[in-house]
């Protein structure tokens, strides 16, 4: 994946924001490592850490989720209100922690990456990750919200199964993938959950996002919305009104059984899952029986595969640059395809499911 280049001359300006004096030394090293990147404050709680954004206007800021005097869900949304300023939240990859951090995804950071603990060999893996994600958040665009965030509409329990349950529904004989990166959390919350729960199709979801996330972001998902949802399992065969979201750190495909593999090979375009392989994989299933949404997004993962299931006939639908926190990904779609509908964001679930045949049957 290609990243903005910092350099000495503009470094990315990092504020970070933790109540852990270890943890705040830790990130500082790890970042200041790394060519072009200037610390230039650390803050112990989320209300030091407001007032530090409003007096440094840091190009980028790591976020603690769990932390005294504010947490890091309410810090962001104040930060939205008074200074916008890209986020990367640092969670403990704990259940409470993950869940946390996808709320904070929700209330306006954009990237979010496993707290390291301390322990060397986790660091230099941390590293990485770490210093790739204030790349890519170095480049969002956040917007000022104004007011509190939108309530979250009760889950439509009585509408259809828990996603945990057995898949013992019909084959799927259509297939909507979503694909997303940098502000792909929030913005599948305004995807996802518009979905009906009739929808004649299996849905693919496709976030780029490390291991220990995904499980949370697809229960806060099925949690919203009428359509089921949950992290894919290897093996579960791909069924018609539910939704499946792929594991971090594996790509999710589907066999030509109509049964979804997680696979551990190499990297695509630096990303796993790459929304790509989900694509050319469907494509060989179920041919033109599909759609495609390219969301939000750095760099040009979903574009090949994109172009190619728009040649086998099925449908594309990309979201336009004024409701992209990125806009790579959809610009490159758009760009490799030939037909193509880019629309905002609170159009994405309504074009799709306009794209979705009335009967589907092979």
């Amino acid at each position: 994946m290609a990243f903005p280049a910092p350099s000495p001359a503009r470094p990315i300006r990092v504020l970070i924001v933790d109540d852990s004096a270890f943890m705040r030394r830790a990130i500082e090293r790890l970042l200041t490592a790394r060519p072009g990147i200037q610390v230039v404050g650390q803050a112990a709680d989320g209300v030091e850490g407001i007032r530090m954004a409003l007096e440094l206007r840091p190009d980028v800021i790591t976020m603690d989720v769990e932390m005294p005097k504010m947490d890091g869900v309410t810090a962001v949304a104040e930060l939205m209100k008074t200074v916008p300023t890209p986020v990367v939240m640092v969670s403990t990859l704990t259940h409470e922690g993950t869940e946390t951090a996808i709320r904070a995804l929700e209330a306006g950071a954009v990237e979010c990456v496993g707290k390291p603990s301390g322990l060397s060999t986790d660091l230099a893996n941390v590293a990485d990750r770490l210093y790739e994600a204030v790349q890519r958040a170095s480049v969002a665009r956040v917007q000022r919200r104004r007011g509190p965030l939108a309530p979250v509409p009760p889950r439509p329990a009585a509408l259809r199964p828990p996603a945990a349950a057995p898949a013992s529904g019909t084959p799927a004989t259509y297939v909507v993938v979503i694909g997303s990166s940098t502000g792909g959390p929030p913005a599948l919350t305004q995807v996802v959950p518009h979905l009906p729960a009739s929808i004649p199709a299996a849905v693919l979801i496709v976030q780029h996002m490390p291991a220990g996330f995904t499980g949370a972001l697809a229960r806060r998902l099925d949690s919203i919305s009428q359509v089921p949802v949950a992290e894919a399992k290897d093996g579960e065969l791909l069924t018609t009104g539910r939704a499946f979201v792929a594991p971090g750190d594996f790509h999710l495909l589907v066999g030509r059984d109509r049964r979804l593999r997680l696979d551990r090979g190499p990297t695509l375009h630096g990303v796993r899952p790459s929304v790509d392989l989900t694509l050319f994989s469907v494509v060989d299933t179920y041919g033109g029986a599909a759609s495609a949404a390219i969301l939000t997004g750095m760099g040009r993962d979903g574009a090949d595969g994109a172009a190619r299931l728009e040649a086998a006939g099925g449908h594309i639908v990309v979201q336009d640059e004024a409701t992209s926190v990125v806009y790579g990904m959809p610009r490159v779609a758009l760009e490799k395809t030939r037909n193509a509908r880019q629309v905002p964001l609170e159009k994405v679930a309504s074009t799709l499911v306009a794209t979705i045949p009335a009967r589907t049957g092979r």
